[in-house]
């Protein structure tokens, strides 16, 4: 039928051949007042796509158009919308509603929203295996309620979205569209925790991982004014990392003993690799400062190591995590990438059957420097 009464995308069809996409049509969201349709400009490809289609995170609901990393311009508006108009070009990250009306609502907590769609909706039942898995994600691979139209939802790997306008970001005008689309996943899940431990100068932050969200942590937590130290296992990232604003690297499987000379050292880290379940715990939380924190938003697989109590003693240290960020927060990021002219490090590839397979097993395989953004969506959708 084509837009608006379907959208199309490009969508695997099984978690066991996961990096075979297929272009196809998919129902859409009932349109409500608050909602903008948007034209996909392009998209960036996000690890949660990887762990969501592999498998990795549970089960998923198939055929499945992944991708919440969404640059677009706004076609259509709800008439209560006040945000946006047509013409905009505005963004969709990793949440895509929420019930606006519980205590993290409305405190601008909106991303820990117990009600979201597809935090506590999304789950399948297995009854002749008897295993029940619940699915973390937003934007794509959850069920609307039946007043929404009872619709999976779908990402960015698509030729249109449709979102609820607080989910809705305008994009200012410096920031070009493929450097915005990872912003709107990996870069607001970095600045959140950032902005909420208060990192500044005189902080001294420590950036766990060099990858695509790792990239975007020292960038911001340079451009806020901390010092900042990244660590890492690979050597070849020093260069990016010190271009990115870092004062130190620190090569944490050169050395068994490489946290020694940083011993209470640290006033914040922020985890980013998906590979803590493989850390020495101890070993990380010593570089800590006394009451400093590690902060985790790398999400591996497998559930972190045993720790005991114990080892948050010597230093008063605490572990946390956090999902996303906020409306609020997303503005401000955006704010500080258009003041200080930040440029991510992006590679871009033309969307396609074909594209999006390079995409996912460039993120799968670690090979991408250092976020991947889909591009040249009109060649793909040419009738829209």
């Amino acid at each position: 039928m084509g837009y608006p009464d379907t959208f199309e995308g490009f969508m695997v069809r099984d978690q066991e051949k996961w990096t075979e996409f297929h272009k196809q049509e998919f129902p859409p969201k009932k349109f409500q007042d608050r909602d903008i349709d948007i034209k996909i400009i392009c998209c960036g490809v996000c690890g949660s796509d990887v762990h969501t289609i592999n498998k990795g995170w549970g089960p998923a609901p198939m055929p499945l158009c992944v991708g919440h990393e969404v640059i677009g311009t706004a076609v259509k508006v709800g008439e209560k919308v006040t945000t946006v108009k047509v013409g905009d070009r505005v963004g969709v990250g990793a949440q895509i509603w929420s019930c606006m009306e519980c205590k993290p609502c409305k405190t601008d907590n909106e991303n820990y929203c117990p009600k979201k769609i597809g935090r506590n909706l999304m789950l399948f039942l297995f009854f002749r295996t008897r295993v029940l898995t619940i699915l973390t994600t937003d934007t794509y691979g959850a069920p609307y309620p039946e007043e929404m139209g009872g619709v999976i939802s779908q990402g960015g790997y698509s030729s249109h979205i449709r979102a609820h306008e607080y989910f809705t970001f305008k994009i200012p005008d410096g920031i070009p569209s493929e450097e915005a689309a990872p912003m709107m996943c990996a870069g607001l899940t970095v600045y959140s925790p950032l902005l909420r431990a208060g990192v500044g100068p005189g902080k001294q932050v420590a950036i766990v991982g060099e990858g695509g969200l790792g990239h975007f942590a020292t960038m911001f937590a340079a451009a806020m004014g901390a010092e900042v130290s990244v660590l890492s296992t690979s050597a070849d990232k020093e260069a990016a990392a010190k271009q990115l604003g870092a004062k130190n690297f620190i090569l944490t499987d050169a050395d068994s003993n490489w946290a020694k000379p940083w011993a209470f050292t640290f006033n914040f880290m922020l985890n980013t690799a998906d590979a803590a379940h493989k850390f020495d715990m101890s070993t990380y939380l010593s570089t800590l400062a006394v009451n400093g924190e590690m902060h985790h938003v790398g999400l591996p697989d497998a559930p972190l190591p045993e720790i005991k109590a114990q080892t948050f003693a010597p230093n008063g240290c605490k572990m946390g995590g956090s999902h996303i960020g906020s409306r609020p927060e997303m503005f401000k990021m955006l704010q500080l990438v258009s003041e200080k002219k930040l440029k991510p490090m992006i590679e871009t590839i033309p969307i396609s059957e074909e594209g999006c397979a390079t995409a996912v097993k460039g993120v799968h395989e670690n090979t991408v420097r250092y976020r991947y953004t889909l591009v040249d969506y009109d060649k793909a959708f040419p009738n829209r």
